[in-house]
């Protein structure tokens, strides 16, 4: 068995020796594409899981709506039983009043009292 120079560098995805430049990090392609694959994968997950509630939170939201209203109140309850998960949303809007807007995409919602929630669709802005 060789013993290995304790200056050569291991490649960070097999520990194999490393030949060649002396900024090599990975031995080959497959190791290269492997170890930024695993990498990536974790924060896949999670970006994939957190799309998946806010696309869900967006159809709920637009199927308690309903094509022919403009504003629509649900209780929390209601929401809450369809799969809607309030810590989810992708951006707020505050209007002159002071009212705070949970918005997924353009459908939004405001908190009211007793646990009754004013769902909305904003409208689209000429670009």
């Amino acid at each position: 068995m060789a013993l290995l120079n304790p200056e050569e560098k291991l490649c960070i995805a097999c520990n194999r020796p490393l030949k060649g430049r002396a900024d090599k990090k990975f031995c080959d392609d497959y190791c290269r594409n492997n170890y930024n694959n695993q990498l990536k994968s974790t924060v896949s997950r999670v970006v994939r899981s957190i799309n998946g509630q806010l696309i869900k939170n967006r159809r709920i939201l637009e199927n308690m709506l309903g094509n022919d209203n403009e504003m629509f109140k649900q209780t929390r309850d209601r929401l809450m039983a369809a799969g809607f998960d309030f810590k989810y949303f992708t951006h707020l809007y505050t209007n002159k009043k002071g009212n705070a807007y949970f918005f997924c995409y353009e459908y939004g919602y405001l908190p009211l009292e007793n646990d009754w929630i004013l769902i909305v669709k904003r409208k689209p802005e000429n670009v």
